[in-house]
């Protein structure tokens, strides 16, 4: 049985539990099988969003290099933006019936989610196409603009439909972990690393925003004791699990503990580094993307 808890992959509006009860309930009717379908569907979705997420922004740097060079600006270099596959995504067959009266609002947001992830896709090889043929030369860039711009319109319309779906998936995934745990042998342990990934979720978020502004030595430390307190919490915990078929989760705990503590020490570089500067650079940002990817992935691998 699947255990993978929810986990938001930005910082979003917690959802009003009003009637989250009536929604346990409905699920209840459907057993395990509804809240396993339910917290599949969540996991999946929010590995697919932050993969996708992340490649729409090396897709927009592209644009802007692209269309720079387009126009007869100096360009240093041309970002890459490599293939790949998202193996979460293909396996996301529909939204499941556990969602009840929310299922159709989830429905439409990621239609639009998925087309608008089709069509980045398909002007991206199109602006790959103009600046390998060097079409840039017969029109000055303007074609390269024009795709920027389609580009732009469409991933903005991309993270609004993600964002729509984080909030509406939040009240029905956490009745759903509530059932699935209710006499699980690690659930402490589960819970409390579930709490420090919001944590870590959270002060990963505010870095990606003040990597795109400005930044906030303040918010930033704030972040950063916020996150070690939760760090320290989980890490005290001894894995002291009864059932014996668990006894290999401990090894996988602990790994999770000392991703979460190399974060910290890639989050204080951050700090130091940006101090100085004004700014979060991207070397910086790289290296807290990879420690964050560390501790997410370890921790996936805990709880299932």
């Amino acid at each position: 049985m699947v255990l993978a808890m929810a986990l938001s992959l930005s910082v979003v509006t917690v959802s009003c539990k009003k009637g989250i009860e009536k929604i346990g309930n409905a699920m209840a009717k459907g057993g395990q099988n509804d809240a396993n379908s339910i917290i599949d569907f969540n996991n999946d979705f929010l590995d697919s969003y932050k993969r996708t997420s992340d490649r729409i922004d090396n897709i927009l740097k592209y644009a802007d290099a692209a269309v720079a060079k387009a126009k007869g600006e100096k360009v240093s270099y041309i970002p890459t933006v490599i293939g790949g596959t998202d193996y979460s995504f293909s396996k996301i067959k529909g939204v499941p019936n556990g969602f009840d009266k929310d299922q159709k609002a989830i429905e439409t947001d990621f239609q639009t989610y998925k087309s608008k992830k089709e069509n980045i896709e398909k002007k991206l090889e199109e602006l790959k196409s103009y600046m390998q043929a060097e079409d840039f030369k017969d029109d000055k860039g303007v074609k390269a603009e024009a795709i920027r711009k389609e580009i732009e319109t469409d991933a903005q319309a991309f993270f609004i439909a993600g964002e729509g779906i984080l909030d509406k998936i939040k009240p029905a995934t956490d009745a759903a972990e509530d059932i699935i745990l209710k006499d699980h042998p690690m659930k402490e342990f589960i819970i409390s690393s579930k709490k420090m990934m919001n944590s870590l979720d959270s002060a990963y978020g505010v870095l990606g925003k003040q990597y795109d502004g400005k930044f906030n030595e303040a918010e930033a430390q704030k972040k950063y004791d916020e996150f070690a307190k939760a760090v320290e919490t989980n890490s005290k915990m001894v894995f002291n699990v009864k059932d014996t078929q668990y006894a290999y989760k401990k090894s996988q705990f602990e790994t999770v503990n000392k991703n979460a503590g190399s974060f910290l020490d890639v989050f204080r570089k951050v700090i130091r580094d940006a101090k100085s500067t004004g700014q979060i650079s991207d070397a910086n940002i790289q290296q807290i993307d990879s420690a964050y990817d560390s501790v997410l992935n370890s921790y996936n691998t805990f709880v299932k």
